[in-house]
């Protein structure tokens, strides 16, 4: 539709229906340019989006009962789901310039079953218009892997990894807004 106007506009100029300078035309292809790109790019700063996905499970764990008062020994152990295996973790560090900033912890997750899982708890972020999560080999995203979109910027969310991925070597988790290869905060896992 942008494209039509356009179009419009500078046939009209053309055809000298309209008396128009350049400079007039020039500002009004930048307004109609411009205007929608920052609304699409600045946007996402103004909305939050929020989840809070329970984390992986160990299905029948032991866990102790508490202790009764007064005693040393427990009463004894009971079935309940418990968190999966932690394999590292890691605080996020944002960028520090007041528009791209990341704040919780990431954690590498083993279910049951044997699957891994990056986890974000307590995780926020600035919004932007085009943010994944990666694990990467460094901060500059120049070897990583696309663990998918950032599914909301406060909470807490769970990111299944593939099978086959050297947690060793990819060991940094980024925030990474992929339209603009922007990094807007990064964990290194321990």
């Amino acid at each position: 539709m942008i494209w039509i106007l356009l179009g419009k506009i500078v046939l009209m100029y053309k055809n000298k229906h309209v008396s128009m300078n350049k400079k007039a035309l020039i500002a009004i292809i930048l307004v109609i340019v411009l205007v929608p790109t920052g609304v699409y790019a600045l946007s996402p700063l103004f909305f939050n989006t929020m989840i809070d996905e329970p984390a992986p499970t160990m299905k029948d764990s032991k866990m102790p009962i508490q202790e009764k008062e007064g005693t040393s020994k427990p009463l004894g152990t009971m079935n309940q789901d418990s968190i999966g295996k932690m394999l590292s973790s890691g605080g996020f560090v944002g960028r520090g310039d007041q528009i791209h900033d990341v704040t919780g912890v990431a954690k590498i997750l083993k279910d049951e079953s044997g699957l891994k899982y990056l986890r974000l708890e307590n995780f926020k972020s600035t919004n932007g218009p085009d943010l994944h999560v990666y694990l990467a080999t460094d901060e500059k995203a120049s070897d990583y892997v696309i663990l998918g979109k950032l599914k909301a910027n406060i909470g807490n969310q769970n990111y299944e990894i593939p099978d086959g991925v050297d947690l060793a070597k990819y060991h940094e988790v980024l925030i990474w807004c992929k339209q603009f290869s922007v990094l807007f905060g990064s964990a290194e896992l321990a």
